[in-house]
């Protein structure tokens, strides 16, 4: 489902947006391991395959969206999904309007891939 947002709110999500950039990839990057383990909500396997993985891509661009704690969110199919990590630097400056992405569970944690740039997930936390 998309939200129609005025043209303040796009300017609002942009500004949210372009704050989580990562400057240095290299030291900004953490994978789950790293941070203790993955501490967030799991979607139950059935769902996960009916809904996620490299399969089922959306774009962010519409999606319900708040920049809450220092992390932008963003909701899809019924749940909330808060990047941990900035996003590297050489995505577009408009890659969540634009490119296609997807949800994995890799490495003991869920991550956000760019099918753009492929290899290369953020991670994220999810919640109801």
């Amino acid at each position: 489902m998309q939200v129609q947002r005025s043209p303040e709110q796009q300017r609002a999500e942009r500004t949210d947006w372009q704050q989580h950039r990562s400057q240095n990839w290299q030291s900004d990057h953490r994978n789950w391991q790293q941070r203790g383990g993955y501490r967030g909500y799991r979607i139950p396997e059935e769902r996960f395959r009916g809904y996620f993985g490299p399969t089922h891509g959306f774009r962010i661009r519409g999606l319900p969206f708040l920049y809450e704690g220092g992390y932008p969110r963003f909701q899809y199919s019924g749940y909330w999904f808060s990047m941990v990590d900035p996003w590297p630097a050489y995505w577009g400056d408009d890659w969540y309007d634009n490119d296609d992405v997807y949800l994995a569970y890799t490495d003991d944690g869920y991550y956000l891939y760019n099918r753009r740039y492929p290899g290369m997930g953020i991670a994220i936390s999810i919640s109801m």
